[in-house]
């Protein structure tokens, strides 16, 4: 959702004759998010967004908007892929793998109060819900074993502790990350940017371009902390327990997630902290670019590893599993 390739007027003009959509009457880029170029494209027969895919290897791209067809037919609102005239969700443009997608209405919530946490976590498990019908998987990318290869990259660019902390909490996932949790589709990066709100119903959901098959409980903890940490990174009480109740009641928990959970926040807080480093040490050249704070995922992370674990539990409306 930032700008790596810049497009003008003519080439969006050029490119939509591929497309039964009309003619172009503007493009803007958007600013949000670190992966992909992104732009509103506004034409005579419609919204939409259209994204450059800037790192995504080629054969995980029909995935992605297969996936997004199969849940959008099934009443999950995600943006739904355009076809060109070849009946193709997937083009090119500048060079590079490119598509369109419909543009949802709504805006997201930077200051989540406890409905839309609640709202948030009931959409999250009617999404895997949906998506264990999806016949095509594909390995999530951002695993333990891609924390580790990027974690040996950011390495002799970090301070000492910075570089200690990454090494021993590797070595605790890749120790106690439990190998028999229920797995799917997951959405991997479900944070408040990437979720479209009117009032208090989910409109849109944004962003599928990490997902892949995981452990259905990581995308929960992904989820949790990004939309009920407080400043300190801590969870919020109230929010956390609104939207792992309303997630539980749709897809109830199993005893063994419960037990797993204060090693799944851990596990979703390290992802994201590496790859905010990654953004930060390793940058890649684009206008409009968002980095994000790596700290504030370091601070959660050690929130995290400072909290018993009886004090981390998950707490929903059911008790045991």
């Amino acid at each position: 959702m930032s700008v790596f390739t810049e497009l003008n007027a003519a080439q969006a003009s050029a490119w939509l004759e591929n497309y039964a959509l009309g003619s172009l009457v503007t493009i803007a880029g958007i600013a949000e998010g670190v992966q992909n170029s992104n732009f509103f494209l506004d034409t005579t027969l419609g919204q939409y967004v259209l994204t450059i895919f800037e790192q995504e290897p080629g054969a995980q791209l029909p995935f992605h908007l297969q996936l997004l067809a199969h849940l959008s037919a099934r009443g999950i609102p995600c943006p739904a892929p355009v076809a060109n005239r070849r009946q193709e969700y997937l083009g090119q443009i500048a060079g590079k793998p490119a598509a369109i997608v419909s543009r949802l209405p709504g805006c997201s919530r930077s200051v989540p109060e406890v409905g839309h946490c609640a709202a948030i976590g009931n959409m999250l498990a009617r999404l895997h819900l949906a998506a264990e019908s999806y016949p095509e998987p594909l390995a999530h990318q951002r695993h333990t074993a891609w924390c580790a290869q990027v974690a040996a990259q950011l390495e002799p660019c970090l301070e000492d502790d910075d570089a200690r902390l990454l090494r021993n909490e590797l070595r605790h996932q890749q120790r106690y990350r439990p190998a028999d949790l229920p797995r799917g589709v997951i959405h991997a990066d479900l944070f408040r940017d990437n979720v479209l709100f009117l009032g208090d119903q989910v409109s849109g959901l944004l962003d599928f371009y990490f997902a892949g098959v995981d452990d259905l409980l990581f995308d929960l903890a992904v989820t949790v902390n990004d939309w009920c940490t407080t400043a300190d990174g801590g969870l919020d009480a109230q929010r956390s327990a609104a939207l792992l109740a309303a997630y539980d009641h749709c897809r109830p928990l199993l005893a063994a997630e419960r037990r797993a959970w204060p090693t799944m926040l851990r596990a979703a807080a390290l992802r994201f902290w590496i790859s905010r480093l990654q953004d930060h040490h390793l940058p890649r050249p684009g206008s409009l670019v968002i980095r994000r704070d790596p700290d504030a995922y370091r601070a959660i992370l050690l929130t995290h590893m400072a909290s018993d674990a009886s004090q981390v539990r998950l707490a929903t409306s059911r008790p045991g599993g």
